[in-house]
């Protein structure tokens, strides 16, 4: 079920209203059977997979916390072998099979593996990685096993973040299925303005460029360096606003129950430099792979080449974490090597670059271009396509005809007026997150001006939004 649909316009605000109404023995099965709902509405048969996931990975909790101090790395290598190897088949079978069957027919082996007619299921990656947070926290100690299987299967299915995050530790999150939510105007009313922002960045920004993108993104081959950058800085802001929406909204639809979830953004495109860049931009994956991958490896308590190391790991793993696509594992290494190249700078760099607020800025620029250059390995459908788009925008190609309006009959009109409601949307946009926060109501100090400021964000939701239904980019990971 999409946010942004019909259908969660009317199961919104129905499950909240029932949440608040039951007693509280009795929300517990409320919101699983709600949220299992939620999500069978994209394939419901691949609900068997998350209760797999769910039965696998109570026992192992258990089990671990039982086990004599041997046995209890076995059980955590079986519950992470289990929530791997679903990931695997799903997600990336088919993409060993296909470079392993290219490699077998350039060798002439008559070798050649099946391909699985298999849809990815929605969000795996997101509801994985939560279920394996679990059990190792509870191999580590920092978490007691749950006995309660409907708690532990609502901790994997919560519907606000089930699908795209944020990807929650159960030391958060858990425990907070206990705990008894009073009904509170001024919480209910602090995550609807949430949800609203989000459904702005959605809606009015993010769906209504990537019509553009796409337009430029499915043929780049018939289309100038203008057109390739422009495209590419859309998609920069799409993807934020797409991405940072659903959080939003994810975020909010939970605070409006009581419940808190982490934040997952925070105003990334301000950072001044691509480590900051990452401190800010989907929190919850990067200390997740900052604290069972990067940590473990030794973290920065080591000798610098194995630092350097650490951190390639870190980011090819997720750009494979993203995609089954070599495009990815490209957008992760280009993301390695800024990283490592920053920490070469920072160590051996002999001056100390100034920092004011017009060195911050060109920082902030910069930073902001190598991000959006590298979300181009991200959006192109191939490496070759990848290629040629970089440098058709570093030679500048011109000789390709400069599409600046977009009119499809059977899309939305991108002329004059879509740009003339997308570009201060977007203004806007950053200049609300740079000086105003909208994860905190005004209530209690300014209730008349945030009231006003959420009606105007309402109409421009009603009036400027793109009500077509597009699935969010994050989905398909």
């Amino acid at each position: 079920m999409l946010f942004n649909s019909l259908q969660f316009l009317l199961f919104y605000p129905f499950v909240t209203l029932l949440y608040y109404v039951l007693p509280h023995k009795h929300r517990w099965w409320w919101l699983l059977g709600a949220s299992a709902v939620f999500y069978m509405a994209f394939v419901p048969v691949y609900l068997l997979i998350l209760v797999f996931t769910i039965l696998v990975d109570y026992a192992a909790g258990i089990w671990i916390e039982n086990a004599p101090k041997t046995r209890k790395k076995a059980y955590l290598l079986m519950s992470l072998a289990a929530n791997v190897g679903i990931l695997a088949t799903f997600k990336y079978y088919n993409f060993f099979a296909d470079n392993l069957n290219a490699l077998f027919g350039n060798l002439d082996w008559g070798a050649k593996l099946p391909l699985l007619s298999i849809l990815l299921p929605i969000g795996l990656s997101f509801h994985t990685f939560q279920a394996m947070s679990y059990t190792i926290e509870v191999y580590r100690g920092k978490q007691k096993a749950e006995r309660h299987l409907g708690i532990f299967a609502l901790y994997v299915l919560f519907y606000p973040q089930l699908v795209a995050g944020p990807i929650e530790r159960p030391q958060n999150l858990l425990h907070q299925f206990r705990t008894y939510h009073p009904f509170n105007g001024a919480v209910l009313y602090g995550g609807l303005r949430l949800m609203l922002w989000g459904f702005f960045k959605k809606m009015v920004i993010a769906d209504r460029l990537s019509v553009y993108v796409n337009y430029i993104y499915g043929n780049p081959f018939n289309y100038n360096a203008i057109n390739l950058i422009i495209a590419t800085l859309f998609f920069t802001i799409q993807i934020y606003c797409d991405f940072s929406g659903y959080s939003d909204i994810a975020i909010g639809a939970a605070r409006s129950m009581g419940f808190t979830l982490m934040t997952n953004f925070n105003r990334p495109y301000f950072a001044t430099n691509i480590r900051v860049f990452w401190q800010r931009w989907h929190i919850s994956l990067s200390t997740w792979f900052r604290d069972y991958v990067y940590l473990p490896l030794g973290g920065s308590r080591t000798t610098p080449t194995k630092i350097y190391r650490n951190v390639a790991i870190v980011f090819l793993l997720s750009g494979f974490w993203h995609g089954a696509n070599w495009t990815f594992l490209a957008w992760g290494s280009i993301h390695a090597l800024l990283i490592v190249g920053y920490l070469l700078c920072a160590h051996y760099l002999p001056i100390k670059l100034p920092s004011n607020k017009w060195a911050n800025g060109v920082y902030t620029f910069i930073t902001f271009c190598v991000v959006a250059w590298a979300w181009v390995f991200f959006r192109a459908d191939s490496m070759s396509q990848a290629l040629q788009i970089t440098h058709n925008m570093l030679t500048f190609n011109t000789q390709l005809p400069l599409m600046l309006a977009i009119k499809n009959a059977q899309q939305i009109e991108f002329g004059t007026l879509s740009y003339a409601i997308a570009l201060p949307a977007i203004a806007f946009m950053f200049w609300v997150e740079k000086w105003q926060n909208p994860h905190q109501t005004a209530l209690d100090n300014k209730p008349f001006a945030d009231v006003v400021f959420n009606i105007f964000v309402l109409i421009c939701v009603l009036v400027l939004g793109v009500f077509y239904q597009n699935s969010f980019i994050y989905f398909q990971f």
